[in-house]
């Protein structure tokens, strides 16, 4: 693929409809520091480009847990973060795109939920599993221009409807719903602040730049979704390339989906802002909240019907493009990293079945989800996504940091570093999720000594944890002979000598495997020489663009 689609296709298999919903919803709710969650995309997708992709092209692999599999052998790490990883597509990509994109058929058409949901579900599993990936690319490098130019039209009727941006800030603090007297249901004074008080802060600044940061690097630099569409790239500055177009379009979510989502908030404040359980359950059946219903009330309310058609078609566009990038990951990852170590003998037949029925397993367990999404996180989609991936990413990107930084981590300390990380994840996940954190008013059963931590904050120490414990437990083991490490890791990534595979895997999709699991490097392709440095400097661009909206915002 050449640098156009591989960057469309990150941007559309990044903004899924749970993008619409939850960053025009959760800024809607607490103003424009959700937007920082794009924000720092703009830094880690070049860290993307520059750093991990580069390894994963010389190590020769497909799929991420096909990555550490080479880097530590023994395959129990492979196959657990496999899973782990088919668990998160369920909890925190699949259940919540179906499940904004049926508010807004919803609230469109007025189908009933589970009706909307099915009817998507069967549209995008369809032409997943007669397409491909090259099939999704190109479909989504199409989709990604109906996402931008429907969502800026509405973004244009909802800053006129309030007077513009200066409007918005005069009139975001005064959007209150009717009868309110306590302070909920008020907005807060540092709505138009990105980097807030460390302590009372809904996004504290610290978990802001440190915890979404490391959440971030897990997503944008080991997430099999998005790592998958750079290793289809036709030339590392392709990729590269790729990489910055990404980086430019993650400005316009703040401006398309945050500050509309505020917008919303003043023209319908007795719906958006609603605070108290039976107000909200009259005005959208969800006692938790209806912040999530501010983008689809925008398009319902401020478009003429020719282009209320086609926010549905944008929607639907950045809702099926992300299912079909989560359906097709999903599918790679199930047969090549679990399927086939239970039957190592099935062929490429057996293999492309048992793929396309395990999507149609993930889709009932998505939908079986469902209700679990609704009630999270005081109805705040966005909040939920970001709380999920706090709790159980943190494990995978601290051993992914170090497998690729630190030659002495070894097979022993990866795995229980991973299990110890997940172990503590779940000690927070499972009783927030089984008390619940409550909302303003109404506080959670949950105790504070486990939920009282912001979750942003839980990532740093759990990334910490997971670190030390990876550490500490590699030094108990010998060290991965250097003859293993070859491509694998950062400090030997330019080395030409041949490598020793630990395992004696199947071939890898760049390496050349010689006998006795022996694999030389691949030849790079011959490349016009200034074209990686025109990718370079775009690249310096983009960090200037980032600092200056990060400093213009804060």
């Amino acid at each position: 693929m050449a640098w156009g689609p591989v960057g469309a296709s990150l941007f559309a298999s990044n903004i899924g409809s749970g993008h619409f919903v939850g960053l025009a919803g959760t800024g809607a709710a607490g103003g424009i520091a959700v937007g920082g969650f794009e924000w720092s995309g703009m830094f880690i997708v070049l860290l993307l480009g520059w750093i991990f992709v580069p390894i994963y092209l010389r190590a020769g692999v497909a799929t991420m847990p096909e990555y550490l599999g080479k880097r530590f052998g023994g395959g129990r790490i492979q196959l657990y973060l496999a899973l782990l990883s088919l668990g998160l597509y369920v909890s925190t990509k699949i259940s919540v795109d179906m499940y904004s994109g049926a508010i807004f058929i919803r609230e469109a058409l007025g189908w009933d939920l589970y009706a909307a949901v099915g009817a998507l579900l069967a549209v995008t599993a369809l032409y997943t599993i007669t397409g491909g990936l090259a099939a999704l690319m190109y479909a989504d490098l199409v989709q990604t221009l109906i996402i931008i130019a429907g969502a800026s039209v509405l973004a244009g009727y909802a800053l006129g409807a309030v007077g513009g941006y200066e409007g918005l800030v005069e009139r975001y603090p005064l959007a209150l719903p009717p009868n309110v007297t306590g302070p909920c249901g008020r907005p807060r004074p540092d709505a138009f602040h990105l980097l807030r008080h460390p302590s009372t802060g809904d996004l504290p600044w610290p978990g802001l730049l440190l915890g979404l940061g490391i959440i971030s690097a897990w997503y944008w630099c080991t997430d099999q979704v998005i790592v998958q569409r750079c290793l289809a790239g036709r030339s590392l500055t392709h990729v590269r390339a790729g990489c910055v177009v990404c980086g430019y379009l993650k400005v316009l979510p703040m401006f398309l989906m945050v500050l509309p989502g505020m917008a919303a908030r003043i023209l319908f404040p007795e719906v958006v802002g609603c605070a108290d359980p039976q107000g909200c359950r009259r005005a959208c059946g969800s006692p938790a909240g209806c912040s999530n219903l501010a983008y689809p009330r925008l398009v319902i309310a401020l478009l003429p019907p020719g282009l209320r058609g086609l926010m549905l078609a944008v929607v639907l566009a950045a809702l099926m493009s992300s299912l079909a990038s989560i359906f097709a990951s999903s599918g790679a990852l199930f047969t090549l990293d679990v399927y086939q170590r239970l039957r190592p003998h099935a062929g490429p037949r057996h293999l492309l079945i048992a793929g396309r029925l395990w999507i149609m397993a993930m889709v009932g367990l998505s939908l079986a989800w469902l209700p679990v999404v609704e009630a999270a996180r005081g109805g705040q989609l966005f909040d939920y996504i970001q709380a999920v991936a706090s709790y159980l990413a943190p494990p995978v990107a601290a051993v992914f940091f170090l497998a690729v930084f630190v030659p002495r981590v070894n097979e022993p300390g990866a795995f229980w570093g991973l299990l110890g990380g997940l172990g503590l994840g779940l000690a927070r996940l499972v009783p927030e999720f089984a008390l619940g954190t409550g909302t303003c008013g109404s506080p959670g059963r949950c105790p504070p000594f486990v939920c009282g931590l912001h979750y942003l904050h839980f990532a740093v120490l759990l990334f910490l944890a997971t670190g030390l414990i990876v550490i500490l437990v590699s030094l108990c083991y010998p060290p991965i002979p250097r003859q293993h490490l070859h491509r694998l890791v950062f400090s030997l990534r330019n080395s030409r000598e041949p490598r020793v595979d630990l395992d004696q895997p199947k071939a890898g999709t760049g390496d050349v495997q010689l006998q006795g699991g022996v694999s030389e490097p691949p030849a790079p392709p011959p490349e016009d020489p200034v074209w990686p440095r025109v990718v370079d400097v775009n690249a310096l661009i983009l960090m200037a663009v980032a600092v200056f909206l990060w400093g213009y915002f804060a």
